[in-house]
Protein backbone atom coordinates (compact mmCIF):
# COMPACT_ATOMS: atom_id res chain seq x y z
CA UNK A 1 0.00 0.00 0.00
CA UNK A 2 1.30 3.56 -1.13
CA UNK A 3 2.47 5.77 1.43
CA UNK A 4 1.85 8.98 -0.74
CA UNK A 5 -1.14 11.05 -0.93
CA UNK A 6 -3.72 9.34 -3.78
CA UNK A 7 -7.19 10.94 -5.12
CA UNK A 8 -9.51 11.20 -7.61
CA UNK A 9 -8.96 12.09 -11.45
CA UNK A 10 -10.57 15.41 -11.14
CA UNK A 11 -8.46 16.22 -7.21
CA UNK A 12 -5.31 15.43 -9.36
CA UNK A 13 -6.37 17.17 -12.52
CA UNK A 14 -7.09 20.56 -10.22
CA UNK A 15 -3.75 20.60 -8.74
CA UNK A 16 -2.15 19.81 -11.83
CA UNK A 17 -3.65 22.72 -13.32
CA UNK A 18 -2.66 24.64 -10.39
CA UNK A 19 1.04 23.40 -10.77
CA UNK A 20 0.97 24.09 -14.36
CA UNK A 21 0.59 27.67 -13.23
CA UNK A 22 3.77 28.02 -11.39
CA UNK A 23 5.32 25.71 -13.88
CA UNK A 24 4.56 28.37 -16.89
CA UNK A 25 5.80 31.13 -14.22
CA UNK A 26 9.16 29.26 -14.14
CA UNK A 27 9.32 29.37 -17.61
CA UNK A 28 8.69 33.11 -18.06
CA UNK A 29 11.02 33.68 -15.23
CA UNK A 30 13.66 31.52 -17.61
CA UNK A 31 13.25 33.57 -19.87
CA UNK A 32 14.38 36.58 -17.99
CA UNK A 33 17.14 34.95 -16.73
CA UNK A 34 18.19 34.00 -20.27
CA UNK A 35 17.89 37.29 -21.68
CA UNK A 36 20.11 38.84 -18.86
CA UNK A 37 22.36 36.01 -19.28
CA UNK A 38 22.47 37.47 -23.20
CA UNK A 39 22.93 41.36 -21.60
CA UNK A 40 25.83 40.62 -19.69
CA UNK A 41 28.98 42.51 -20.79
CA UNK A 42 31.16 40.75 -23.00
CA UNK A 43 34.83 40.97 -21.64
CA UNK A 44 37.86 40.92 -24.28
CA UNK A 45 40.54 38.40 -24.38
CA UNK A 46 43.89 39.29 -25.13
CA UNK A 47 46.05 36.25 -23.33
CA UNK A 48 47.20 34.07 -26.09
CA UNK A 49 45.79 30.56 -24.90
CA UNK A 50 46.93 27.63 -26.41
CA UNK A 51 45.23 23.76 -26.61
CA UNK A 52 45.68 20.54 -28.32
CA UNK A 53 43.57 18.79 -30.65
CA UNK A 54 42.88 16.33 -32.46
CA UNK A 55 43.82 18.74 -35.59
CA UNK A 56 47.19 19.63 -33.90
CA UNK A 57 47.82 23.03 -31.88
CA UNK A 58 44.83 25.50 -32.00
CA UNK A 59 44.15 29.10 -30.34
CA UNK A 60 40.94 29.66 -28.57
CA UNK A 61 39.98 31.49 -31.82
CA UNK A 62 40.72 28.38 -33.37
CA UNK A 63 38.27 26.36 -31.52
CA UNK A 64 35.23 28.58 -33.27
CA UNK A 65 36.00 26.85 -36.23
CA UNK A 66 34.26 28.87 -38.71
CA UNK A 67 31.26 30.25 -36.05
CA UNK A 68 30.87 33.45 -34.34
CA UNK A 69 29.45 31.22 -31.01
CA UNK A 70 31.64 29.08 -28.68
CA UNK A 71 30.69 26.98 -25.73
CA UNK A 72 33.12 25.08 -23.27
CA UNK A 73 32.47 22.27 -21.20
CA UNK A 74 34.95 22.47 -18.62
CA UNK A 75 35.40 19.00 -18.13
CA UNK A 76 36.93 17.28 -14.91
CA UNK A 77 39.80 15.03 -16.35
CA UNK A 78 43.47 16.57 -14.60
CA UNK A 79 46.26 15.35 -15.96
CA UNK A 80 46.66 12.58 -12.83
CA UNK A 81 43.79 11.12 -13.42
CA UNK A 82 43.52 7.75 -15.68
CA UNK A 83 39.79 8.02 -16.45
CA UNK A 84 37.27 11.26 -16.87
CA UNK A 85 35.04 11.88 -14.06
CA UNK A 86 32.25 9.83 -13.44
CA UNK A 87 29.26 13.07 -13.30
CA UNK A 88 31.14 14.80 -16.07
CA UNK A 89 31.27 11.61 -18.35
CA UNK A 90 27.69 11.21 -17.82
CA UNK A 91 26.81 14.99 -18.50
CA UNK A 92 28.98 14.45 -22.17
CA UNK A 93 27.17 11.44 -23.10
CA UNK A 94 24.86 14.09 -24.19
CA UNK A 95 26.90 15.66 -26.26
CA UNK A 96 26.98 13.71 -29.30
CA UNK A 97 23.10 14.07 -30.09
CA UNK A 98 23.11 17.82 -30.40
CA UNK A 99 26.66 18.94 -31.32
CA UNK A 100 25.90 18.67 -35.00
CA UNK A 101 22.64 20.92 -34.47
CA UNK A 102 24.77 23.36 -32.75
CA UNK A 103 27.23 23.73 -35.31
CA UNK A 104 24.35 24.29 -37.71
CA UNK A 105 23.13 27.10 -36.19
CA UNK A 106 26.41 28.82 -35.99
CA UNK A 107 27.70 27.41 -32.39
CA UNK A 108 30.58 25.06 -31.98
CA UNK A 109 30.68 23.02 -28.88
CA UNK A 110 33.88 21.58 -26.92
CA UNK A 111 34.72 20.02 -24.05
CA UNK A 112 38.51 21.04 -22.54
CA UNK A 113 40.59 19.14 -19.76
CA UNK A 114 43.68 19.89 -18.36
CA UNK A 115 44.61 16.30 -19.09
CA UNK A 116 47.13 15.40 -21.68
CA UNK A 117 45.89 15.08 -25.40
CA UNK A 118 46.51 11.18 -25.43
CA UNK A 119 44.42 10.15 -22.18
CA UNK A 120 41.44 12.22 -24.08
CA UNK A 121 42.13 10.46 -26.48
CA UNK A 122 41.68 7.12 -25.61
CA UNK A 123 39.14 8.06 -23.03
CA UNK A 124 37.21 9.17 -26.45
CA UNK A 125 37.47 5.65 -27.78
CA UNK A 126 36.22 3.74 -24.80
CA UNK A 127 33.21 6.10 -24.47
CA UNK A 128 32.77 6.06 -28.33
CA UNK A 129 32.27 9.61 -28.12
CA UNK A 130 32.76 12.14 -31.08
CA UNK A 131 31.92 15.43 -29.89
CA UNK A 132 35.70 17.90 -30.18
CA UNK A 133 37.80 17.88 -26.91
CA UNK A 134 41.01 19.86 -26.26
CA UNK A 135 43.63 19.36 -23.97
CA UNK A 136 44.71 22.90 -22.16
CA UNK A 137 48.10 21.04 -20.58
CA UNK A 138 50.47 23.91 -19.88
CA UNK A 139 47.72 26.72 -20.25
CA UNK A 140 46.56 28.97 -18.06
CA UNK A 141 42.93 28.72 -19.46
CA UNK A 142 41.31 26.07 -16.90
CA UNK A 143 43.13 28.39 -14.03
CA UNK A 144 41.86 31.40 -15.71
CA UNK A 145 38.21 30.10 -15.44
CA UNK A 146 38.17 28.87 -12.18
CA UNK A 147 38.29 25.44 -13.21
CA UNK A 148 41.32 24.11 -11.69
CA UNK A 149 43.20 25.00 -8.72
CA UNK A 150 47.15 24.69 -7.86
CA UNK A 151 48.63 22.15 -4.64
CA UNK A 152 49.16 25.80 -2.62
CA UNK A 153 45.95 27.06 -3.19
CA UNK A 154 44.16 23.57 -2.37
CA UNK A 155 46.22 23.53 1.39
CA UNK A 156 45.95 27.03 1.92
CA UNK A 157 42.74 28.38 -0.04
CA UNK A 158 42.98 31.46 -1.54
CA UNK A 159 41.45 30.18 -5.11
CA UNK A 160 37.63 31.23 -6.37
CA UNK A 161 34.81 28.70 -7.35
CA UNK A 162 31.48 29.56 -8.36
CA UNK A 163 32.44 33.31 -7.41
CA UNK A 164 32.89 32.33 -3.90
CA UNK A 165 35.88 31.93 -1.85
CA UNK A 166 37.62 28.73 -2.06
CA UNK A 167 38.86 27.20 1.16
CA UNK A 168 41.62 25.29 2.48
CA UNK A 169 41.73 21.32 2.11
CA UNK A 170 40.42 19.09 5.25
CA UNK A 171 42.13 17.31 6.98
CA UNK A 172 42.36 13.51 5.02
CA UNK A 173 40.03 11.70 8.32
CA UNK A 174 37.68 14.47 8.35
CA UNK A 175 34.03 13.52 7.66
CA UNK A 176 33.14 16.54 5.74
CA UNK A 177 33.86 16.35 1.72
CA UNK A 178 37.28 17.53 0.58
CA UNK A 179 36.89 20.90 -1.28
CA UNK A 180 33.21 20.34 -2.22
CA UNK A 181 32.09 20.49 -5.54
CA UNK A 182 28.51 21.45 -5.16
CA UNK A 183 27.33 19.26 -7.90
CA UNK A 184 28.90 16.11 -6.47
CA UNK A 185 28.36 17.01 -2.78
CA UNK A 186 26.71 13.75 -1.42
CA UNK A 187 28.94 12.70 1.28
CA UNK A 188 30.99 9.88 -0.82
CA UNK A 189 31.05 11.67 -3.59
CA UNK A 190 34.87 12.83 -3.56
CA UNK A 191 36.20 10.03 -2.46
CA UNK A 192 34.07 7.49 -4.94
CA UNK A 193 34.82 9.64 -7.73
CA UNK A 194 38.57 10.23 -7.12
CA UNK A 195 38.58 6.21 -7.24
CA UNK A 196 36.62 6.04 -10.01
CA UNK A 197 39.01 8.30 -11.62
CA UNK A 198 41.64 6.61 -10.80
CA UNK A 199 43.61 9.61 -8.22
CA UNK A 200 43.55 10.66 -5.09
CA UNK A 201 41.09 12.64 -3.23
CA UNK A 202 43.25 15.47 -3.52
CA UNK A 203 43.79 15.30 -6.99
CA UNK A 204 40.68 14.90 -8.28
CA UNK A 205 39.38 17.82 -6.51
CA UNK A 206 41.93 20.10 -7.93
CA UNK A 207 39.30 20.34 -11.19
CA UNK A 208 36.01 21.71 -11.07
CA UNK A 209 33.23 21.31 -13.32
CA UNK A 210 31.91 24.45 -15.19
CA UNK A 211 31.32 25.60 -18.55
CA UNK A 212 31.78 28.82 -20.34
CA UNK A 213 30.56 30.69 -23.59
CA UNK A 214 32.57 33.30 -25.88
CA UNK A 215 31.89 35.27 -28.92
CA UNK A 216 34.18 35.93 -31.75
CA UNK A 217 33.42 39.65 -33.62
CA UNK A 218 35.72 41.38 -35.57
CA UNK A 219 38.54 39.16 -34.95
CA UNK A 220 38.39 39.87 -31.12
CA UNK A 221 37.51 36.84 -28.67
CA UNK A 222 34.76 38.05 -25.65
CA UNK A 223 34.24 36.01 -23.05
CA UNK A 224 30.27 36.10 -21.82
CA UNK A 225 29.63 33.61 -19.27
CA UNK A 226 30.89 31.18 -17.34
CA UNK A 227 28.46 29.07 -14.85
CA UNK A 228 29.49 26.27 -12.33
CA UNK A 229 28.08 23.59 -9.44
CA UNK A 230 24.58 23.65 -9.12
CA UNK A 231 24.35 25.75 -12.50
CA UNK A 232 25.17 22.92 -14.69
CA UNK A 233 21.89 21.22 -13.50
CA UNK A 234 20.34 22.30 -16.97
CA UNK A 235 22.82 20.83 -18.93
CA UNK A 236 22.71 17.42 -17.20
CA UNK A 237 20.18 15.91 -19.76
CA UNK A 238 19.38 12.58 -17.47
CA UNK A 239 18.48 14.96 -14.19
CA UNK A 240 16.12 16.89 -16.22
CA UNK A 241 14.17 13.30 -16.84
CA UNK A 242 14.67 12.26 -13.45
CA UNK A 243 13.03 15.50 -12.14
CA UNK A 244 9.81 14.31 -13.81
CA UNK A 245 9.74 10.83 -12.46
CA UNK A 246 7.37 9.88 -9.31
CA UNK A 247 9.88 9.85 -7.02
CA UNK A 248 12.35 12.30 -8.72
CA UNK A 249 16.27 12.42 -8.30
CA UNK A 250 16.28 10.24 -5.05
CA UNK A 251 19.70 9.86 -4.51
CA UNK A 252 21.22 8.84 -0.80
CA UNK A 253 24.73 8.19 -2.46
CA UNK A 254 26.48 8.16 -5.81
CA UNK A 255 24.48 5.80 -7.80
CA UNK A 256 25.34 6.44 -11.49
CA UNK A 257 27.96 4.85 -13.04
CA UNK A 258 29.98 5.48 -16.89
CA UNK A 259 27.99 4.03 -18.84
CA UNK A 260 29.80 0.99 -20.05
CA UNK A 261 30.58 0.19 -16.08
CA UNK A 262 26.77 -0.90 -15.37
CA UNK A 263 26.42 -3.99 -14.34
CA UNK A 264 29.99 -5.06 -13.88
CA UNK A 265 31.43 -4.88 -10.01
Amino acid sequence: MTTHITGTRAEWLAARLELLEAEKELTRRSDELTRRRQELPWVRIDKEYRFETDEGRASLADLFRGRSQLLVYHFMFGPDYTAGCPSCSMIADGFDGFVVHLANHDVMLWAVSRAPLAKLQAYKRRMEWVFPWASSFGSDFNFDFNVSITEEQQRAGGYEYNYRPGTARQPPRSDRPVAEIPSRSTPDGPTTFAAMSGTDVGAYTRERPGMSAFVLEGGVVYHTYSTYARGLDGLWGMYQWLDRAPRGRNETGVWWRRHDEYGKR
